[in-house]
């Protein structure tokens, strides 16, 4: 039974994978906007019920990796070390991201290029707005929970909206250093700097909490 299910859990990978690719070859030859979720199935020769027990929106076949950012983040707050606080875990992480060259940390020019996708549509902007707010949730659900506050906590809701706030500034600072015809290594190490400094900005703020 476990063999099954291990079977039927990497096919459901594959698939979602499969429609994912043939999604973003669409989305970049064509633009995600001029692109239906039906012209997806079809090219992926799968029915559109199919891609939306994948991707539940259009929207999320372009952002096809956020579950796995979610993730990265609960297991980073699940595996702290004792003691240490939420900059430590969340300084810990990114220092993991750059250092094993993961997606989520790559800034060069195929990174700039689906960033200008999200740019020039409305609707991925839009998604892009609610995923920060998802990433938020997150965050105060994670921190809340280490200390034992409620859920509503203004503290942990600020904490939160400035590590989304640093995430934000300090990636279209690496886009924009792409941009202007700087480096890989250069801008990525912009962006690991501004970071660093939104985290500063964090540890001053949790100063006094529960959460320092």
């Amino acid at each position: 039974m476990a063999e099954d299910e291990g079977l039927r859990a990497r096919k459901r990978r594959e698939t979602r994978k499969m429609i994912s690719d043939v999604a973003t070859g669409l989305f970049v030859a064509r633009g995600f906007d001029a692109v239906t979720v039906a012209e997806v199935a079809a090219a992926a020769n799968v029915s559109k019920m199919t891609v939306f027990n994948y991707f539940p929106r259009k929207e999320d076949l372009f952002f096809d990796r956020q579950e796995e950012g979610i993730a990265l983040l609960r297991q980073a707050f699940r595996e702290r070390r004792k003691g240490a606080s939420p900059v430590a875990v969340l300084r810990a992480l990114a220092r993991s991201l750059v250092e094993s060259d993961h997606a989520f940390a790559r800034m060069n020019a195929g990174v700039a290029g689906f960033w200008h996708m999200v740019e020039v549509s409305p609707a991925l902007r839009a998604r892009l707005r609610e995923m920060g707010e998802e990433a938020e949730a997150v965050l105060v659900e994670e921190l809340t929970g280490q200390v034992g506050a409620p859920r509503e906590d203004p503290i942990a809701r600020l904490l939160a909206a400035q590590v989304v706030a640093a995430i934000r500034v300090a990636y279209s600072e690496g886009l924009r250093q792409i941009a202007t015809g700087e480096a890989p290594e250069v801008a990525r190490a912009a962006v690991v700097e501004l970071f660093e400094r939104g985290l500063t900005m964090m540890s001053a703020s949790a100063r006094g909490t529960p959460y320092a």
